[in-house]
């Protein structure tokens, strides 16, 4: 469980996140939605004190990272997050083998003969075979949002981020990256955050949507009660995604 309590993120007097709070559920599929540059990769990135918040608590599994300074315990934490990047960031001068094994080092004790089958097993998991040796040049942009993923789960976090997972992608990708995200939940019960300006996207595979406005979580809630929701915000950017409120 992940437990978020008046966090607030500035960029020098540039108020990005204010006094957010909200509860992420184990096993829960939760997104943040929003306009692009509203603060949304500052939110996970501050989860994962990749940036350091002016205050508030980041309390997750009971271990309390807001404001720590203790790069064991921040060590320690971060194994438990995969955490899928906006562009990928695969490796280009390495295989899709190294790719994928890249984490095996740093956040498991698997032992180095045993990270082929691993990757195999990952590749397996994302729809992929036969593909351990090619390069990220090799591969279309439908392969590589496959192998950033089984790299994200290769040591089998317990929390992971999405950060703007269909940016750019065509209708067709952005279907097949939806339905790798609920293959996700549903095969690795795993507790799943996307930040996402997608809103259809949001509401056809959350359990709970946020949206981020003005530096705050105007709306917490299921995607049914978000859709009625009369915040102006959410009003506002349901018109923008030419959805209904139906």
């Amino acid at each position: 469980m992940i437990e978020i309590k008046k966090l607030n993120k500035a960029f020098g007097d540039k108020v990005i996140l204010k006094d957010i709070s909200v509860d992420i559920e184990g096993g829960e599929l939760f997104s943040v939605i929003g306009p692009s540059g509203i603060g949304k990769s500052t939110f996970i990135k501050c989860l994962i004190r990749l940036l350091r918040p002016e205050g508030g608590q980041i309390i997750v599994d009971g271990v309390d990272i807001g404001s720590t300074t203790n790069e064991f315990t921040l060590a320690k934490v971060r194994r438990s997050f995969g955490y899928l990047f906006q562009e990928g960031a695969l490796f280009d001068s390495l295989t899709v083998l190294e790719n994928v094994a890249f984490g095996l080092k740093y956040l498991t004790d698997i032992p180095k003969s045993d990270y082929p089958r691993v990757v195999k097993e990952k590749l397996a998991l994302v729809g992929l075979k036969d593909v351990e040796q090619l390069k990220p040049a090799e591969l279309s942009v439908g392969m590589k949002k496959r192998v950033s993923l089984a790299r994200s789960v290769a040591a089998e976090p317990k929390y992971i981020l999405y950060d703007e997972p269909t940016t750019g992608l065509d209708p067709v990708t952005t279907g097949m990256v939806k339905d790798l995200i609920l293959d996700m939940r549903a095969k690795l019960k795993i507790t799943s955050i996307v930040v996402t300006h997608d809103l259809k996207l949001a509401l056809e595979i959350s359990s709970r949507v946020a949206m981020l406005y003005g530096g705050e979580f105007v709306e917490v809630s299921e995607p049914a009660k978000f859709r009625q929701s009369e915040n102006k915000g959410v009003k506002e950017f349901m018109e923008i995604s030419h959805l209904s409120r139906a």
